[in-house]
């Protein structure tokens, strides 16, 4: 289901009882094979699997003018339908701090690229008992990677 944070909050408060509450954060241009394994790592950390998408504007400010290749409501629509997902968000800010801060995840995930001390609300997650897990990576690929593959394939020069 994809939602606004204030709904995503509301269904918390009597879903999450009892359960564990994970969440992640990306991108998610060009859903690809490690995606899906990722997510699916990650929900194997919990019972209800958040994913915080970056908007448009979040990943123009971070990757750069050309990024993303896939419009938010396309990348949320695809991610929400991944059957290890249960709530998609998206988030306007440059990091998923605020939503962190707010959802109070029991399990922070991220990829085994990240150093724990670089994690976005890692600390924050710990202060309160929850826990950080990294996710090596099944499959060597990224959107990057697709695009230079498409480039290199497809255009003259």
């Amino acid at each position: 289901m994809i939602l606004n944070l204030e709904d995503l909050l509301r269904i918390l408060e009597s879903e999450r009882k009892g359960k564990v509450v994970v969440f992640t954060n990306g991108c998610f241009d060009i859903l690809h094979a490690g995606h899906v394994s990722y997510l699916t790592k990650a929900k194997s950390f919990g019972d209800i699997l958040i994913v915080a998408i970056n908007s448009d504007e979040s990943i123009r400010r971070i990757k750069g003018p050309k990024r993303p290749i896939i419009p938010q409501h396309m990348r949320a629509y695809v991610v929400n339908n991944l059957k290890p997902v249960d709530y998609v968000v998206i988030f306007e800010e440059d990091t998923p701090e605020k939503l962190i801060r707010a959802i109070r995840p029991d399990v922070l995930v991220k990829g085994e690229d990240w150093d724990i001390h670089n994690i976005v609300g890692a600390d924050f997650v710990m202060s309160y008992g929850g826990r950080v897990e990294r996710v090596p990576f099944e499959f060597d690929i990224s959107t990057s990677k697709i695009i230079q593959t498409v480039l290199s394939r497809f255009c003259e020069g």
